[in-house]
């Protein structure tokens, strides 16, 4: 958890909307973990389709009946969290056990960042008590997921996952292929220049959003994208591709971070 980049922007909350946001930051880490972690596809979305089936018994009863949900569950009452949102993760959770991505379009690019992050930054932006911020949470989330794909490129084509867009790809003139064969192309940094240019455009989006809403309660948001942004511009000058440790933002810079929004605004 100390090693996560939320772990600063989440640290210097006050304690119960710290619990809250580590709650929700729990229940996603253990679908991702049943979605990423060992064992065959009809054991991962069987795992999954448990959560699943205890997220409409919760809602139904009020009865919290599977581990990844417990922590959870008193956060989704307190805040009256839409059903539809942790479906929506649920079916991004899916989407990456039963058809991972290889070179998807754009649209459905777009469509599995809205599933597996924009449902995270809608639900966090309820906790905060900012109801009046969803666009600022899509854009934020949408931006942050761009960001993890950049860094992680490498990492997930080995477990056979592609997520550079199909026309990302022709622009650059890499012929369709297996992830690792993709990767391998000499033009792959001009295609990740090309993705880095949409994450850099949602970062812009996001912070002329931020500036019309006000900061009120979103400070530790603007901490992520002032993270993110500069894990996003550390990549581009390692030319995309993993150094040699992990491209992270050491843990002062982050604390930095943190601290220097926090003290612009509440």
């Amino acid at each position: 958890m100390t090693s996560s980049s939320f772990y600063w922007a989440m640290r210097l909350l006050p304690a119960p909307v710290r619990t809250d946001m580590f709650a929700l930051y729990g229940f996603c880490r253990a679908v991702d973990d049943i979605a990423d972690g060992p064992g065959s596809v009809e054991t991962r979305a069987a795992r999954l389709a448990v959560v699943r089936a205890a997220i409409a018994t919760f809602f139904a009863t009020g009865q919290a009946l599977s581990p990844e949900l417990t922590p959870f569950a008193a956060t989704i009452t307190r805040h009256n969290l839409p059903r539809a949102e942790i479906d929506c993760l649920l079916d991004g959770m899916e989407r990456d056990i039963l058809a991972p991505m290889v070179a998807p379009s754009l649209a459905e690019l777009q469509l599995y960042c809205r599933q597996v992050a924009g449902t995270v930054g809608l639900m966090a932006v309820r906790i905060l008590g900012r109801f009046d911020a969803d666009s600022f949470a899509l854009l934020t989330a949408e931006a942050l997921q761009l960001t993890n794909i950049l860094r992680d490129l490498d990492e997930d084509a080995v477990n056979g996952r592609l997520y550079l867009p199909v026309e990302i790809l022709d622009q650059a003139g890499i012929p369709s292929g297996g992830p690792l064969a993709v990767l391998s192309h000499p033009r792959r940094a001009q295609a990740c220049q090309a993705l880095a240019g949409l994450a850099h455009q949602r970062f812009d989006q996001a912070q002329a959003e931020l500036a019309r809403i006000g900061r009120h309660r979103l400070w530790p948001a603007a901490t992520m994208l002032a993270t993110y942004r500069a894990l996003l511009n550390r990549l581009g000058r390692h030319g995309w591709r993993r150094p040699h440790p992990h491209p992270r933002l050491p843990a002062a810079a982050k604390l930095w971070i943190a601290l220097r929004t926090a003290m612009v605004g509440p």
